[in-house]
């Protein structure tokens, strides 16, 4: 069997809208979440300072230039437009959808500062256990969200909903000459990047494999290590990463010749990737993303009621055309 290799690459500058360390495969992702507010950017401007994930704040004091009539929403959070600051943590894959909807909501409501911290949903679900400032939660599965609400007790009541539907995917380069053709064949490749379990992606990807007969039965298909999947598909190289904008970020380098992402991830990589298989809900499920207000100490009455109104505003029917026009499948079969 191969051995997993880990060596760092250089930052990747990738479009604004990514939070991305590139990885080559056989590398180790850093798994340093670092501040616990990587502001959200638009995708024109990205901060790539050195050895960093690129971080981009999304201000909402100043308010997004939609070209466009602005979104109308019900609301019955009761917020009137008063000073807040709300800190909001979304899984990777959503930044470039959550980043355009917050600049459409600062049209709306120019007075509310939203953060967004985007990484895994398993990295952000540790932060939030171990106390860093969140008033709202925006998971790429449902696992996460369940620790928070009947574990750890930390979700305010009756604000959890699900929002869009998301498909796995396999990916390569656009003039890739892989030989893989879907999860079917994986071991046919000759490199992969691959989410650990703690990410959804990771965990769906190991819950499709396991479908297929690739890998063994287990109850828990997010404790199935990588060097565990390398072994499965004949020891072929793996280069494990902490998101999927990491998968996504060394596919589109030609460090690793295939990986497994949302085909959300794919949107504005037409040009420079070529999805092999959109993986079939009966290998992996749906791939529900629930959002929910987050009970924070730190918060202030403004603050609670404008994050219970930026969940409303998410949620709204005026919300879906933005999720949809970045791949999202609104139709969660509520």
């Amino acid at each position: 069997m191969k051995k997993i290799f880990w060596k760092k690459l250089s930052l990747l500058g990738l479009s604004a809208v990514m939070l991305v360390l590139t990885f080559g495969c056989g590398s180790a992702a850093s798994g340093d979440a670092g501040s616990s507010e990587t502001r959200a950017e638009s995708k024109d401007s990205a901060d790539t300072e050195s050895g960093k994930e690129p971080k981009a704040e999304t201000e909402s004091g100043s308010p997004a230039e939609s070209g466009g009539e602005k979104l109308s929403y019900s609301s019955d959070s009761g917020y009137q437009d008063e000073d807040a600051e709300i800190q909001v943590f979304i899984a990777a894959s959503l930044n470039t959808a959550v980043t355009d909807l917050v600049k459409q909501y600062n049209e709306i409501h120019p007075k509310v500062k939203i953060s967004l911290n985007a990484d895994s949903s398993g990295k952000l679900l540790t932060q939030i256990e171990e106390g860093y400032s969140c008033d709202v939660f925006f998971s790429a599965a449902q696992k996460q969200m369940n620790t928070l609400e009947k574990d750890d007790k930390l979700l305010v009541e009756g604000t959890r909903k699900n929002v869009v539907n998301n498909q796995l995917c396999v990916i390569t380069q656009k003039d890739s000459e892989t030989k893989v053709t879907g999860l079917e064949n994986l071991k046919d490749a000759k490199s992969i990047a691959l989410a650990d379990g703690s990410v959804p992606a990771g965990k769906y990807t190991r819950q499709a494999l396991m479908a297929l007969k690739i890998l063994p039965e287990t109850e828990d298909v997010s404790t199935i290590t990588t060097e565990q999947v390398s072994e499965a598909l004949g020891g072929v190289e793996i280069s494990e990463q902490s998101n999927v904008s990491k998968v996504l970020a060394a596919v589109v380098e030609g460090s690793c010749e295939v990986g497994t992402t949302y085909y959300s991830d794919t949107y504005g990589y037409e040009d420079k990737l070529r999805i092999l298989e959109k993986v079939p809900y009966e290998l992996t499920g749906k791939v529900i993303y629930p959002i929910a207000q987050v009970q924070n100490k730190e918060a202030t009455d403004a603050d609670k009621k404008a994050a219970k109104d930026f969940i409303d505003f998410v949620t709204s029917e005026a919300a879906k055309p933005v999720f949809e026009s970045y791949y999202f499948d609104t139709n969660t079969g509520e």
